[in-house]
């Protein structure tokens, strides 16, 4: 029997009433075992010391429900459960980021999961101008089981594999090479210091936070309880739409807020999806998804898109004429909440694909011959593809639009 998930998820069954502190022990046992950790870890004096000072830790350290989005949580547990990797898990995830999806450390890490650019970017995460996929509590979750599945492989413990994840590979190598050995109690010696201070306490943290949520007056007297145990209103769904789609746009044909899409959206960057895919998936509330296949068609508005470059006296207004875009759509797409712009800042300009051709240039060709053969104004040419000289290379790709 899963006792851990028992006593997490079935918060209002008999089972979980008849539950007492008696088997508070139990519990330790099965959250360390599930690591592969030694049971000397329960007695050690770190840990006896962080159980006295339940209360002061529990307070600092156990996430504030109603600063982060928790929509996720219970996905979370059934993609980590349905991969064959510890439940404990989930509160690695807790302990990287507080379950706060634009979490971002000093070193460059960002999301629930608190991946790295080249680690995250290596396990499927795209990150660019328009995406940070290490925001997507599902995808970045489906990452980290699939790099905590390589740290196990490599390591052969669990716990290993987590202060790898923690660590990075090579300092725990190196920490074990040093140590001459893997046994946790050895690595983790705060007189010896193998392992930096943060990772050196990170088991620590990850076990105290999976006894807080089997904390059966703490849950019910935070919203933890209701977290885990509400209803599939809350849930939500993948769906896919076409890229350089607006979150606005599908916001209005299924009839909620463009906040609340963007809340269940946080690694979309700019409020649309990728211009450079046909599809992209996003998430929408569950119980709005026979109203997506009702009313959802892709939009006719925008099918591609420029990058400019802001010069010295353009206004939002200006440029919009010049590509032929509205002003709204033209804010809309760079996340803009006034018509202040700055030189030398780019600027994402939604283009309709019936006006926009790719012309690579050939040998002998000028702005005036190319011009003159769509039938478009030089200097327009130009400033589409923010040109101010008239200089071509062989091969060069020019957008006109006409």
């Amino acid at each position: 029997m899963r006792y851990f998930l028992i006593l997490i998820f079935l918060m209002a069954a008999p089972l979980f009433a008849s539950y007492s502190l008696k088997n508070e022990y139990r519990i330790d046992k099965y959250v360390v075992d599930s690591l592969d950790i030694p049971r000397a870890f329960l007695h050690s004096k770190k840990f006896l010391q962080m159980k006295r000072r339940y209360a002061r830790y529990k307070r600092h350290h156990f996430f504030d429900p109603s600063k982060v989005q928790t929509y996720f949580i219970p996905d979370l547990v059934k993609i980590i459960n349905a991969q064959g990797v510890p439940e404990v898990f989930l509160f690695m995830a807790m302990a990287e980021s507080n379950f706060a999806a634009h979490a971002r450390s000093s070193k460059r890490a960002v999301g629930v999961w608190q991946f790295m650019p080249a680690t995250a970017k290596k396990y499927g995460l795209r990150i660019d101008e328009f995406v940070d996929e290490r925001k997507d509590p599902y995808k970045a979750t489906n990452a980290a089981i699939k790099y905590l599945k390589y740290l196990h492989k490599m390591f052969g413990k669990w716990y290993l594999a987590a202060l790898a994840y923690n660590a990075g590979e090579g300092t725990l190598l190196k920490a074990i090479q040093r140590a001459g050995t893997d046994d946790l109690m050895v690595l983790i010696d705060p007189t010896k210091r193998y392992l930096p201070k943060e990772s050196r306490e990170y088991l620590y943290k990850i076990v105290m936070l999976a006894l807080m949520a089997n904390d059966k007056e703490y849950r019910l007297s935070s919203e933890l309880a209701y977290i885990f145990s509400r209803g599939e209103e809350y849930d939500v769904l993948p769906v896919k739409v076409k890229g350089a789609e607006l979150l606005d746009y599908v916001a209005q044909k299924i009839r909620v807020k463009y906040r609340y899409i963007k809340e269940l959206n946080p690694h979309i960057k700019r409020g649309f999806t990728p211009p450079d895919t046909k599809r992209y998936t996003i998430y929408i509330p569950k119980i709005k998804y026979e109203e997506f296949k009702e009313r959802y068609r892709p939009s006719n508005k925008v099918e591609g898109f420029l990058v400019y470059k802001i010069r010295k006296g353009d206004s939002l207004y200006t440029i919009a004429h010049r590509f032929g875009v509205k002003v709204s759509l033209l804010k809309k797409f760079n996340n803009l909440r006034s018509n202040l712009i700055h030189p030398g800042r780019s600027l994402i300009i939604p283009v309709a694909k019936k006006h926009r051709h790719i012309y690579r240039v050939k040998k002998g060709d000028s702005f005036i011959k190319i011009a003159k053969k769509f039938g478009v104004d030089v200097k327009k040419l130009k400033s589409w593809n923010d040109k101010r000289d008239n200089l071509l290379k062989i091969g060069e790709q020019l957008v006109i639009l006409y």
